[in-house]
């Protein structure tokens, strides 16, 4: 699959591959882009982001793309596979002065056919709301530049909330707004709520309730990406200091870290079961960690330079049934699996609770993920029950081997995770030998965990916390819990700065923070190509495409198999 026109030149950009679900195809004519394609010098620009929406609309063209250009933004509706783009038609478009857009999210909880809440971030440290549809400007947030001046890396609503979002700065700090406060006329005064390793979290000081509620100082460097857990629960953050830091959201609590082979990490997502995270960054590599386990479980090498995104495909994921005799979990795990997230449906779910709700019967998920990077090339990845459970062996006649048994950390021992000896059969995809011993003697056990000391200012804390996505919009936010009460308090005197401690890359080297290459499975890909001229920053999977852009401008669309041959010339 992988040498598919191996044969041509190495350098001819492709516009089909195949995988085992069949034929994806580029469809040239779903192609956005500039309306005038003047000349463009894609050096020292920000890179080119596209969000999608879906109004849920009457006419069945329901999903709305927007993408930045340089200063420009566009905001389109998108026909996807089933018309051509008519680029002559923005329903907004807005270019900007002194500043360029660098990132933007959809608020979809609000979203409707005659409005829609977009959040921007620029490159001067600004973020504003707006309504393309109504083609009006709600507000600007750190308008005076005075909550932080470096460029905005990642903005996205917080999942469920109406008003809240979470912007991260180059800097290294990350904010939570809330969209009904205002940002002050002065420089925000801050005190310290909670602090641990390499990471800070302070609330604004002021008499009256403004911007930001709360700041995050995370790591060293800039803060690339962030993202929260299909569930909503969890924030995993990835920092140009080569750390993966995922956080307990509500109570503030560091869950676990992982630290890049070499250089920064520039891309974080989650599986859509939230029991998986994937990284991307300066090491050329993506790196499969889990997120019960809180340790790294495979790489990948395909790219040749930086992976820029990340990204899984719900819908690719693959379910088989075992024999109902195999089924060793408990209906509650069981129906967890069956059910990712609190309150997020696809088809992988779908499929997954029509196949089995009615029946005991295991499942076997087979993972598909992609990466884009600036070697303008598109990876398909598929993590394996090799890879997911190398501690178990791999027979026609399989017990135990199921998603439930990796879905909840080994109770209390680090023994389960430890692979038996000359257990593994031959994987489906090419990777290096079954896992040594050494890569998982300590994984289950949590060393790298930092709890981190627990500071004050809880009680004036209440006041601005997040309670408003409960008390505003509680009927349709009941299943969140925002308190913040379960936070001791101990006294913050002795916690003023963040914990610097500086990870020697060659003292992390080797260990569960960091295992070296040949201590963990190596992935190869399923399909490797190049699909741009230029470096690729955009990967999302839809149900009947994938879209990818690059920093040329072009986003491109490609048909799913049987998808591509509806779509109109």
């Amino acid at each position: 699959m992988a040498t598919e026109g191996g044969g041509k030149e190495m350098n001819e950009i492709k516009t089909q591959f195949t995988t085992r679900e069949g034929l994806y195809k580029l469809l040239p004519h779903s192609e956005y882009s500039r309306p005038n394609r003047v000349p463009f010098n894609s050096q020292g620009s920000n890179p080119v982001r596209v969000s999608f929406v879906n109004l849920n609309d009457q006419s069945g063209n329901g999903d709305r793309l927007c993408f930045n250009v340089g200063r420009e933004l566009y905001f389109y509706i998108y026909k996807g596979v089933r018309k051509a783009a008519d680029l002559s038609k923005p329903i907004d478009k807005r270019i900007y002065k002194g500043t360029q857009p660098t990132c933007h999210d959809f608020n979809h909880l609000t979203a409707t056919a005659e409005s829609v809440s977009l959040l921007v971030g620029f490159s001067a440290g600004q973020v504003q709301l707006i309504d393309p549809i109504k083609k009006e400007t709600s507000k600007l947030f750190n308008e005076e530049r005075l909550i932080d001046k470096s460029r905005v890396t990642c903005v996205k609503w917080v999942p469920g909330s109406e008003s809240l979002f979470l912007v991260a700065h180059s800097s290294g700090n990350m904010y939570l707004y809330n969209v009904e406060h205002t940002c002050g006329t002065t420089a925000p005064h801050y005190q310290l709520l909670k602090q641990g390793e390499s990471f800070a979290v302070h609330t604004c000081k002021s008499k009256s309730t403004r911007n930001p509620l709360l700041k995050w100082t995370v790591g060293e460097g800039a803060l690339n990406e962030f993202a929260f857990s299909p569930d909503g629960k969890f924030l995993a953050c990835v920092s140009q200091d080569g750390f993966l830091r995922v956080f307990n959201f509500d109570s503030v609590e560091l869950h676990g870290t992982m630290k890049s082979y070499f250089g920064g990490l520039l891309c974080v997502c989650w599986s859509p079961d939230g029991k998986y995270i994937v990284t991307g960054g300066e090491d050329d590599l993506v790196t499969v960690w889990s997120f019960g386990d809180c340790r790294v479980i495979a790489r990948g090498h395909g790219h040749k330079s930086w992976v820029s995104v990340v990204a899984f495909d719900p819908y690719t994921t693959s379910v088989e049934e075992s024999d109902p005799m195999e089924f060793s979990g408990s209906d509650e795990d069981f129906q967890d699996l069956l059910h990712f997230g609190r309150d997020r449906a696809n088809s992988t779910q779908s499929r997954l609770s029509k196949r089995n709700s009615t029946e005991s019967r295991p499942v076997s998920v087979t993972y598909r993920f992609g990466s884009v990077g600036q070697d303008t090339q598109l990876c398909l990845w598929d993590l394996t029950e090799d890879i997911l459970f190398p501690h178990q062996p791999l027979s026609r006649a399989r017990t135990h081997t199921n998603v439930m048994n990796a879905t909840s950390p080994p109770a209390g021992s680090t023994g389960n995770s430890v692979p038996t000896p000359g257990s593994t059969a031959p994987p489906p995809l090419p990777r290096s030998n079954s896992l040594p011993h050494a890569a998982v003697s300590s994984a289950g056990s949590k060393g790298s965990v930092a709890d981190g000391a627990i500071a004050a200012g809880v009680s004036k804390f209440a006041t601005l916390s997040l309670h408003d996505r409960k008390d505003r919009h509680h009927e349709k936010d009941h299943k969140r819990n925002h308190s913040m009460g379960h936070i001791s308090s101990k006294s913050s005197d002795k916690l003023n700065l963040v914990t610097k401690s500086r990870a020697d890359p060659a003292k992390t080297l080797g260990t569960p923070l960091c295992p070296r290459m040949e201590d963990v499975p190596l992935l190869e890909p399923l399909v490797c190509k190049k699909i741009a001229h230029e470096r690729l920053t955009v990967l999302v999977f839809l149900a009947d495409c994938v879209v990818t852009a690059c920093q040329e401008g072009f986003v491109c669309t490609w048909g799913r198999p049987g998808e591509a041959a509806s779509s109109n010339p």
